[in-house]
C-alpha cells in the first residue's frame, strides 16, 4: 500500500491510509534460538497436559532449568496458537462480526462417513523456525481428506483445505470446528453455508468437543514431527504429507478394529453405493 517512490512523504501515505506511521517501518523479529526451543518444549508440555495454563508452564519449565516468567510463556502459547483447554463458561467475545454457532454433536452417534467432517489447526515446530498445519478430518473413520501447512494462522490456508475435501469426497452433513477466528469468519463459514452443511462448534476451550483431531495431532506429533528436524517449510509440507498418506493408507487404528483410515472410509462407502 505505501509507495516508497511517491512524491508524498510516507507520513501523509500512512495518514491518508489510516496507519500508524511506525507500522511502515515495523520490520518483524525472527524467534531467537532460545524462544524456538522453549515454544517446542511448551507443545510437548501441552500436548500431554493440555489443562495447564501459562503459570502452570511456567512452573513446569522452571522445574527444568528454564528461567520464564509467566509473561513470556503467555505471549509464546499466543505465537503456537495454543492456550489451556477445559470446560468453562462461555464468555468470550467472537471477533467483530463473527458468528459462534451451537455444538451439535452431543449425543449424536457418528458411525458413517460423511455424516460429520471436523477441521482445527496446530502448531508445528522446526528446526529454525515454526509452521502451521490444518487438516480436515472425517470423525467416524479418521481419515484425514485435506490438509495444509502454512507460516500463518489466516483463514486462508483453512479454507483452501475445506474447498479441496468438498471437491474430493462431496460433502458431510455436519462440519465440526472450534471458535478460532479462522472458523467463524465469512470466509470459512460462508463455503459451508453455500453448500447446506450444518455447522457446529466446540464449547470455547474444550477439547473434548472435537477429540478425534487432538488424537490425530498427537499421532502427528510424536510419530513425525518430534522426530524431524525441518530445514525449510517446504521440508516440513512434504515430510507431513509423506506422513499423512501413511497415516491414510497404512497405520491401523484399534477403534477402528485395526483397519486403516482408508479401508473404514472407502468400504463403508462401497457398502453404501451397493445398497
Amino acid at each position: 500500500m505505501i509507495d516508497r517512490t511517491h512524491d508524498l512523504s510516507i507520513a501523509r501515505q500512512a495518514k491518508a491510509l489510516n496507519i500508524s506511521r511506525g507500522s511502515v517501518y515495523y520490520q518483524p523479529r525472527p524467534v531467537s534460538a532460545q524462544d524456538l526451543k522453549i515454544m517446542r518444549r511448551i507443545d510437548e508440555l501441552h500436548l500431554e497436559h493440555p489443562f495447564m495454563g501459562a503459570r502452570m508452564l511456567r512452573d513446569m519449565l522452571n522445574r527444568e532449568g528454564v528461567p520464564i516468567g509467566r509473561r513470556h510463556v503467555a505471549t509464546l502459547m499466543k505465537r503456537m496458537g495454543i492456550e489451556a483447554i477445559y470446560r468453562r463458561p462461555n464468555t468470550s467475545k467472537p471477533a467483530p462480526g463473527h458468528k459462534i454457532h451451537p455444538y451439535l454433536l452431543g449425543g449424536l452417534k457418528i458411525e458413517k462417513p460423511n455424516h460429520v467432517w471436523a477441521m482445527d489447526i496446530t502448531y508445528i515446530p522446526m528446526a529454525r523456525g515454526f509452521v502451521y498445519l490444518a487438516a480436515v478430518v472425517d470423525w467416524a473413520t479418521r481419515r484425514v481428506l485435506a490438509h495444509r501447512v502454512s507460516i500463518t494462522m489466516e483463514a486462508d490456508f483453512c479454507v483452501e483445505a475445506l474447498e479441496e475435501a468438498l471437491a474430493k469426497y462431496g460433502k458431510p452433513e455436519i462440519f465440526n470446528t472450534d471458535q478460532g477466528s479462522q472458523f467463524t469468519g465469512a470466509e470459512f463459514t460462508g463455503v459451508l453455508t453455500k453448500n447446506a452443511i450444518a455447522i457446529s462448534m466446540d464449547g470455547k476451550g474444550s477439547w473434548r468437543d472435537n477429540v478425534f483431531v487432538e488424537r490425530l495431532w498427537r499421532s502427528v506429533k510424536y510419530e513425525e514431527v518430534y522426530l524431524r528436524a525441518y530445514e525449510s517449510v517446504g521440508d516440513a509440507r512434504a515430510s507431513i504429507t509423506g506422513y499423512l498418506t501413511f497415516y491414510n493408507e497404512g497405520r491401523p487404528h484399534s477403534s477402528l478394529d485395526a483397519r486403516t483410515p482408508d479401508e473404514a472410509y472407502f468400504a463403508a462407502q462401497t457398502i453404501a453405493t451397493a445398497a
